[in-house]
């Protein structure tokens, strides 16, 4: 939302059109329009270019993207190449090194809707997005881990903003829940999907009555046994799920991390020798860490591996069992940095897969 405020009001001024303050932005599942606010906007180059910055405001709630600077430069483009050209500049994602911007569909659609009625016909707009501190607040996230490089991505889904850590989150997962388990052809088994990855990955492997939990993992896994789920699949990438091996139900990082502890430990159930435990509590993050492992020692790392997704099953379990006598049967299975389907714990591997390998 906040791009699109400032490439709207830097297209008006190349346009030569008043600096508005507000921009209104209309999106695809509100009639009304947004008014978002811009800091400025001004002609570059002697009119050919012009730049615009906004400040992004998440409103309530911990997020790294808080006061971050968003700058976008637009300049007319050949015809040739399209009506809308997106630029990763400076601290935006891209896929891979040599890749393309990283923008959701919702980001594009967004842009094109709010962009395309104001440019004169058969013109091109070369729309260049900057995040001056983009690039380090990246570091700070999973991005590396999923093949997006040098910054942030642009992956909104939708206007608002979701709180994945607030208990009115927690409420509509529930209600999602409540709807899917009320169904009329609800055999009992359900797919609790980490994320959007998780969410696309489920959806591939034909997975059917997938709900997106968000943080609230623990209630949730209570609320699901009450409602009668009987076969429960928990899917995800390691850097959620490795908390749950640590007793950690509410995974928001601002609430509580210990994923390498964690991790350190579950070495030490394996043996793993000293040196390769001072390897794994050393590292900058799980990602490291398990890649540093894996060069060590391959074997040892795909153990680990293994381990890790036997104990999310097995303290999942334990964590509903807490609860109430419910037979539900909690399995677990982690993607990797490929999106790639790959550690199954004993439950997941028979209950809801079969391996080929």
């Amino acid at each position: 939302m906040w791009v699109a405020a400032a490439s709207r009001a830097a297209l008006c001024t190349l346009l030569q059109r008043s600096f508005e303050p507000f921009q209104p932005l209309h999106c695809p599942d509100r009639d009304d329009p947004w008014l978002v606010p811009v800091v400025s906007s001004a002609p570059l180059a002697g009119g050919t270019a012009a730049l615009a910055i906004s400040c992004c405001d998440p409103g309530d709630g911990l997020d790294l993207t808080r006061a971050l600077e968003i700058w976008v430069r637009v300049r007319w483009g050949d015809a040739e190449a399209g009506s809308l050209v997106l630029i990763a500049g400076e601290g935006v994602g891209r896929l891979g090194p040599a890749g393309e911007i990283c923008a959701s569909p919702f980001a594009r659609q967004l842009l094109e809707i709010n962009l395309l009625p104001l440019l004169p016909h058969g013109r091109c707009l070369e729309l260049e997005v900057v995040l001056p501190r983009g690039r380090d607040l990246a570091l700070r996230t999973s991005n590396a881990a999923f093949g997006v490089v040098d910054g942030l991505a642009l992956i909104g889904m939708q206007a608002e903003v979701q709180r994945s850590a607030t208990p009115d989150q927690l409420q509509q997962v529930l209600d999602q829940l409540q709807s899917l388990t009320s169904e009329a052809g609800f055999a009992g088994q359900l797919t609790l999907v980490i994320g959007e990855n998780g969410l696309d990955l489920a959806r591939q492997q034909g997975l059917t009555s997938l709900l997106k939990v968000g943080n609230w993992i623990g209630p949730v896994l209570v609320a699901a046994a009450e409602a009668g789920v009987t076969d429960l699949l928990l899917l995800g990438y390691h850097g959620k799920l490795v908390k749950l091996a640590g007793g950690i139900f509410h995974t928001h990082h601002h609430l509580a991390d210990g994923r390498l502890e964690v991790m350190t430990a579950l070495a030490v159930d394996l043996g793993l020798p000293l040196v390769q435990l001072q390897l794994l509590r050393r590292a900058e993050s799980i990602e490291a860490a398990l890649r540093a492992l894996a060069a060590d020692d391959p074997t040892a790392a795909e153990r680990l591996w293994r381990h890790l997704v036997a104990v999310v099953e097995q303290r999942s379990t334990a964590y509903v069992a807490r609860y109430g006598d419910w037979s539900i049967r909690i399995g677990a299975v982690l993607f990797d940095r490929s999106r790639q389907l790959r550690w199954w714990g004993p439950v997941a591997e028979q209950r809801f897969f079969t391996l080929n390998h």
